[in-house]
């Protein structure tokens, strides 16, 4: 069945300098059963990565956030783990233009849970855009 296990078991980092949203977000992806790390910025993304020996399957990061954008730090952390997928939130009206360049997946905040599953899964069963 290769890499990717349909009932969801991947690992998916979540980057959310909100608190609330960050505990939404999770709460979500867990009651889905996947793995979840979280971290509520940038540079605590990067050092969980760096210390977690398991695959990171995705990043769903928010969009902007203080000192490390969402797309900065999905750029960081593919040259350490390229075959990891990136997904990117926001509330902002601009979210999803800062996105475009990359051709990551994007969805706008609020969403609804069951549509943050819907695309989270698409994107895990996608080719991966690096």
């Amino acid at each position: 069945m290769g890499d990717v296990d349909r009932e969801g078991r991947e690992t998916i980092l979540v980057v959310d300098d909100s608190e609330p949203v960050l505990d939404v977000v999770v709460k979500i992806l867990e009651s889905a059963h996947y793995q979840v790390l979280s971290a509520s910025s940038g540079a605590a993304a990067i050092k969980l990565a760096s210390e977690t020996k398991q695959k990171i399957h995705l990043l769903l990061s928010d969009v902007s956030m203080p000192n490390m954008s969402g797309p900065d730090l999905g750029e960081k952390l593919k040259k350490a783990r390229p075959d990891m997928q990136v997904m990117l939130m926001s509330a902002g009206e601009n979210g999803a233009l800062l996105v475009l360049n990359h051709g990551w997946a994007f969805i706008q905040k609020p969403f609804i849970p069951v549509k943050l599953i819907e695309m989270v899964r698409d994107v895990l069963n996608s080719p991966n855009l690096s």
